[in-house]
């Protein structure tokens, strides 16, 4: 019958544990059984030999062996038993040098040759052994018996009950077993506690779930259209998914390196890390707006969740833009409205020449301002963006003027980014001045950016600070967040290798200024003579 094989990671190691444990423990008992019987033979043939070399020391027994006959009541058995008795042996024999028995335990077998073969002994050497005999296994030792002149005249041999050495043996085994025994139960005991950890941390799950829990999240974490990042106590990125390559332009070898390494200091590296509290975090990282969520692990690490919504922050900013085109069309429709009811007053009093020089008026004066502003700015995106924002100043009452130092007779590499951070300034001024200045310079392919205003002005203290992803000190509308125009603005401007900076404005107010090397394709003076 088939032992039925666990399911959970839990039972499987704890069972294998101790199957383990009580594989080692009846290999160390086997392996420290083995030397120990050979140490106690040892220790048994030792001691036959002792006692042999003992016996033939007694000057009294080589005296009787070449004086007297083989006897049972004769002077060299009575000596051989008082040794044997005294050091408990099986028995001692001595021999003549024809090998015929002068002591034994068995009285019969005095006068009869012995059973083992005694030449090694006659020949001079001492010998161990165990061996069967007459009186059954013993270990046994021999020795040659000399006279006082060195002859050999004889032998000693010794036995010793091998059942009391196998006795010693087994009375070993049971301190032996007992001392393995507690061995595999604190074995037991500690894949019991590692079973039961195992099983906290993988939640009874067994291996085949854990392999399919992983594959289904790998594929899981690269198929979601939002960033996933997971992190250990120590801020070190453990996984990352391909969005998460995608919006943090993160190497590959982002895997094992704290956010620190492969992050610019700012918002986005302290939401990651955990030092910024809160929910769907608004942060600005590397020109793309983020909705950062970070959520703490058991193990003190986190997992953070980011979603892209550059596309949507830009749709609400031109959502911005569209109501105020329609409030500045609806300003202009009622003005239009009042410029035709005054050229229908002129009309009905007669006065055509002072009709006709109103009309004329009017047009020139829209003409020149968008003719003004197309032959300083060549880009079509930047004239109209300040066309349309100059009409949306005008509704809300606010003058904004294209300085006459402007000029960008160059090709713009990429107009939307200058359009963002233009856009970005004048929205931040409409909101606090009445009068707005801007400017549009080209110093060879660098472009610079200048928006002044005649608002409040910004504290020195704070000037940084309105740069940073979440910072504004206005109310924010419900469709989008406040607190990354200029976030955006000062990306972009590092991304081009420039920078975003504000000053005081001469007479109160502040000048915000952007300079992107690299923006502009500057043209042959050929092409720009023929454009002239």
């Amino acid at each position: 019958m088939r032992i039925p094989w666990p399911r959970r990671v839990s039972a499987q190691v704890l069972l294998t544990q101790v199957v383990i444990t009580t594989g080692v423990i009846m290999l160390v008992t086997g392996l420290f059984l083995s030397p120990l019987s050979r140490q106690v033979d040892s220790q048994a043939m030792h001691q036959a030999l002792s006692i042999a070399q003992t016996t033939a020391a007694e000057p009294d027994v080589v005296h009787d062996l070449t004086t007297t006959d083989p006897s049972p009541a004769g002077p060299v058995q009575a000596e051989a038993e008082r040794i044997r008795l005294a050091t408990n042996a099986l028995y001692i024999v001595v021999m003549d040098t024809r090998g015929v028995r002068w002591s034994h335990t068995d009285t019969d077998q005095i006068g009869r040759r012995v059973s083992t073969d005694p030449s090694t002994a006659l020949g001079g050497r001492e010998i161990m052994q165990i061996d069967n005999g007459t009186l059954g296994r013993s270990a046994r030792a021999k020795v040659p018996l000399r006279d006082g002149a060195g002859r050999i005249v004889g032998a000693v041999s010794v036995g010793i009950a091998y059942d009391s050495v196998h006795d010693r043996l087994l009375g070993a085994i049971p301190g032996l077993l007992l001392h393995s025994g507690a061995a595999l139960a604190a074995g037991v005991l500690a894949a019991w506690a590692v079973s039961r950890r195992l099983r906290r941390s993988t939640h009874g799950l067994a291996f085949a779930d854990i392999s399919a829990l992983l594959d289904e999240r790998e594929a899981m974490l690269h198929s979601i259209r939002e960033a996933v990042l997971a992190l250990d106590a120590r801020g070190r990125i453990r996984l990352l998914n391909d969005e998460a390559h995608r919006l943090l332009e993160l190497d590959r070898d982002a895997v094992g390196r704290p956010v620190r390494d492969v992050l610019p200091p700012g918002r986005t590296t302290d939401v990651l890390a955990g030092r910024v509290d809160g929910t769907d975090l608004i942060t600005v990282c590397r020109g793309r707006v983020l909705i950062a969520n970070r959520m703490p692990t058991g193990d003190g690490g986190a997992v953070v969740t980011l979603r892209d919504r550059t596309e949507l922050e830009l749709l609400g900013r031109e959502l911005d833009s569209t109501h105020g085109l329609l409030d500045a069309l609806r300003a202009q429709d009622h003005e239009h409205a009042n410029r035709l009811h005054t050229l229908l007053g002129l009309l009905e009093l007669g006065r055509h020449e002072a009709a006709m020089e109103f009309v004329v008026e009017v047009t020139d004066g829209r003409r020149a301002s968008a003719e003004q502003v197309a032959e300083r700015v060549n880009d079509p995106l930047l004239s109209a963006l300040l066309v349309g924002k100059s009409a949306i100043a005008a509704e809300r009452g606010v003058s904004l003027r294209v300085s006459p130092a402007t000029r960008l007779p160059d090709v713009v590499v990429d107009p939307r980014d200058l359009v963002t951070v233009l856009g970005n300034l004048i929205d931040n001024a409409l909101d606090v001045a009445s009068l707005i200045e801007v400017e549009v310079l080209a110093e060879g392919p660098t472009a610079v950016l200048r928006v002044s205003d005649n608002g409040p002005g910004v504290p020195p203290g704070t000037r940084e600070h309105i740069f940073t992803e979440g910072w504004s000190t206005k109310e924010s509308p419900a469709h989008r967040g406040r607190g990354l125009g200029l976030a955006l603005v000062r990306r972009l401007a590092e991304r081009y290798g420039g920078a975003a900076r504000v000053t005081a404005r001469a007479g109160g107010g502040a000048v915000f200024t952007v300079v992107l090397p690299e923006a502009l394709r500057v043209r042959p003076l050929s092409e720009v003579g023929e454009l002239r």
